[in-house]
């Protein structure tokens, strides 16, 4: 299993609305194909009433065995719901069906 999977399955415990893993390590001065720096964008209902400083301190808590390994740096944007919201926007809706399908060719 990759480190990004890894991480990818733990923030699952937070039951996020939205979540990207974004490994940035190609990026950097490292081998090719390393797993090191990665970006978390998490939006997530735990994080309602958290700091700043507490939402990361969750994170690196489900995260911890990554971090004391192959993780050399982690940026983390922890957002609520309402909060994503506010600074993206509602993502647009699907149009509605106009009927048919795609073997009405």
């Amino acid at each position: 299993m990759t480190i990004q999977t890894q991480i990818e399955e733990k923030l699952q415990t937070l039951s996020p609305d939205h979540f990207e893993v974004i490994n940035e390590s190609a990026s950097h001065n490292v081998p090719p194909g390393s797993e090191s720096h990665f970006k978390l964008i998490v939006v997530s209902q735990a994080f309602e009433g958290k700091s700043l400083i507490n939402r990361h301190k969750l994170i690196n808590q489900l995260l911890a065995e990554e971090l004391q390994g192959p993780v050399h740096a982690l940026s983390m944007h922890t957002l609520t719901p309402p909060e994503w919201f506010e600074k993206y926007g509602k993502i647009p809706e699907s149009p509605p069906c106009m009927g048919g399908s795609a073997s009405d060719g």
